[in-house]
């Protein structure tokens, strides 16, 4: 009998900031994205493993991982919900 299983990860946009990077310097935009770990089974997305929050500045790449409160925050300030 043949079981096909694995992760799959699910990446959802949640905002876009703008502020200065602490890293380069640049007033730049960040995306804050949030990153879910689901195990699967024969393609089918069973349940979710982990997820975590992650800040990307789009001047150099620097990836910082935030609280999920944090991003929650961030993105009602940024504007509309967009969970």
């Amino acid at each position: 009998m043949l079981i096909i299983g694995g992760i799959t990860v699910n990446e959802v946009l949640l905002s876009t900031l703008f502020f200065t990077c602490e890293t380069c310097g640049n007033h730049a935009g960040h995306q804050l994205t949030k990153h879910s770990r689901k195990f699967s089974l024969f393609f089918i997305p069973i349940f979710t493993v982990g997820s975590q929050y992650l800040d990307t500045c789009t001047a150099c790449g620097r990836v910082l991982e935030v609280s999920k409160d944090q991003a929650e925050a961030a993105a009602s300030q940024a504007g509309p919900d967009l969970r």
